[in-house]
């Protein structure tokens, strides 16, 4: 691994700040970004960000984290519980990931209980706003520096 760590957001999180603000608050994906920044950088990381709302895009990212040894926060987005392709391409790049939803999927919708991310991810963090980002880094850099 290295001391490098890429957020990688899915679709339609372009709108964080707008989109549903009941459900996902007021935080823009800009400020989620520079947050996960500073953090990366106090704990040592240099931190990048992405953001697509085309799956092979996505998918393209997950495989570069893998072969550069990068560890991934990801927030998969609606394709958590659509995308066997994205948990192949975790699964086949050995890419350490921690995915995160800001909103609890399992509190929502009966479609969103299910990810097919999370079993191909180190853990998954949800329901604690973009709260969970910083805590995916903070989980991200102990198991990156073991």
């Amino acid at each position: 691994m290295t001391d490098r760590i890429l957020i990688l957001n899915g679709p339609n999180l372009n709108l964080l700040g707008t989109r549903e603000p009941e459900t996902y608050g007021t935080t823009t994906l800009s400020d989620v970004n520079a947050a996960c920044e500073r953090l990366g950088a106090e704990l040592g990381f240099e931190v990048s960000t992405f953001q697509s709302n085309h799956e092979g895009e996505l998918v393209d990212k997950l495989q570069e984290a893998g072969r550069d040894g990068v560890g991934v926060v990801f927030n998969p987005g609606a394709y958590s519980h659509t995308s066997i392709a994205l948990r192949d391409a975790i699964e086949g790049a050995r890419t350490l990931v921690v995915e995160v939803h800001i909103s609890n999927i399992h509190a929502r919708e009966r479609f969103r209980h299910h990810s097919y991310v999370t079993a191909v991810a180190k853990g998954m963090i949800c329901g604690l706003g973009t709260e969970g980002y910083l805590l995916a880094i903070r989980a991200l850099a102990v198991h990156m520096k073991r």
